[in-house]
Formats: C-alpha cells, structure tokens, sequence
C-alpha cells in the first residue's frame, strides 16, 4: 500500500528565522500522522531546517540541483552538496524551472540520473499548460515528459521515484483540477509507468497532485483512488493551512 506524501514547496519563502518558526509549528504535530511529511526549502536555510527537524518525522528537500558533481556553474548546487545538508528529496523540472530558467526534458533526466545515483528521492515533476489542456493534449503532453524524464532508468531506480502531476495552468493561480479529473491523469500516469516498466512497479510508485490544494480540498484530492498525496505551494507556508492538509 503507497503511503500518501504531502510535500511543501516553500519556493523563494522565509529567511531563515521564518523558516525555524514554522518548523517547528510544523514538528510540534508532526508525530501525530501516518502520512509522509516533506518540507523543500530554499538552499538557504536547509541547514538550519535540518538541525530543527532532526529526530522527527519529517524530511528535508530541496527545490533544484545540478546534474553535474561539481564544475564552473555559478549558481548551482549540487547533490553531493545537498545530502551535507541533510536533504533526503529534490523536486525535479517543476514547471517554475521549465518555464522561467528553460529546463528541458532532457536537463530534467540528467537531474532525476544523478539525484538517483546520489541516492536522492526525485520528485519529478509533470503536466500541462493551459494552451495544452484546452487543445486536448494533456495525456499526450504528461506521457512525452513523463517517457522523456525517465529514459535510461531501471527497474529498480524507478521504485525510489516519486512523481508530481501539476498542471500548469492551476500553479499560484488559484484555479485547481477537479479531483476527478486528477485522478484520471494521474491513473494514466500510472499506465505509462506500466508500459515502461512493470505493473509492480506502477503499484508501488507514488504519484501526487499539485496545483492550488488547499485545507478546503486537500480531503476530496486526496481521497481519490490513484492519487498518493500532494505537492503544495503557497499553502505550505503556514502551519494551520499545512497540517490541515496532511491531516486531510
């Protein structure tokens, strides 16, 4: 049975005192859930985090990382620079990355390789825009990224990957798939897992929605049969909002 993740995508949120003081809100009421509770911070305040958290349940991520171990990329961070800091998931070609910093398919794969080889947990990110959806293209557009990011990765790697539905066009703008609607993405998703690799490991992947969930529809999302948690954004930034969500 896949357990449901609720990961918070902070974005470019809270120095590092906001940071502890939601945390530890957060840790406070963390113990009292099943479900698996992930925070992905700004690099800024990861070590901090990770000193807070420690010795609870909840697990650090981290929002992007480089696909190379080190080199002349200003800027960048690396796996190896991200586990000294605790990190345990990266979110992978969210579609704030394609569409303001040009993230490709292919620069996608090369992180979700390495973050993989660096025994990190992706969390791969899909979905369509707007243009797309009201062209009918979503199952087309969702396959293609989906196929694209994981060429090359085995069997068994692909069992430690965890994937992220967001539709585009239901990111930070308030507007949000219906629940029906995701879970039919998303149980697609789950057959192109299927073709790709086996029906096990379809089962045993964990596929979360993104895009505008909150505490008023965080219990109708999550209840649905093929979706196994979310990845949520502006709503993560409290503490009430947030543990209404993870206790959906």
């Amino acid at each position: 049975m896949r357990i449901p993740i609720i990961a918070g995508n902070w974005k470019m949120h809270n120095t590092t005192e906001e940071a502890l003081k939601l945390v530890k809100e957060l840790k406070s009421e963390s113990g009292k859930t099943d479900v698996k509770i992930v925070i992905c911070c700004p690099f800024t305040v990861l070590s901090e985090v990770s000193k807070e958290i420690k010795g609870s349940s909840i697990k650090l991520g981290a929002q992007n990382m480089h696909w190379e171990d080190q080199g002349a990329y200003t800027g960048e961070i690396s796996a190896d620079m991200l586990k000294e800091q605790g990190v345990e998931y990266v979110i992978i070609g969210h579609s704030e990355r394609r569409q303001y910093f040009n993230e490709t398919d292919e620069t996608v794969n090369k992180k979700v390789k390495k973050a993989l080889e660096k025994d990190l947990i992706p969390i791969l990110c899909v979905g369509e825009t707007l243009e797309e959806r009201e062209t009918e293209k979503t199952y087309e557009v969702v396959k293609a990224q989906t196929i694209k990011a994981l060429d090359n990765v085995s069997e068994e790697k692909m069992k430690k990957i965890v994937i992220a539905y967001e539709p585009v066009w239901a990111i930070g703008t308030g507007k949000t798939a219906s629940a029906e609607d995701a879970n039919a993405v998303i149980a697609y998703i789950r057959e192109v897992i299927k073709e790709k690799y086996s029906e096990e490991v379809s089962e045993i992947v964990p596929i979360q929605y993104g895009g505008s969930v909150k505490a008023v529809n965080a219990a109708e999302i999550m209840n649905q049969e093929d979706i196994d948690g979310a990845l949520v954004g502006g709503a993560s930034l409290k503490a009430e909002e947030f543990l209404a969500i993870v206790n959906f």
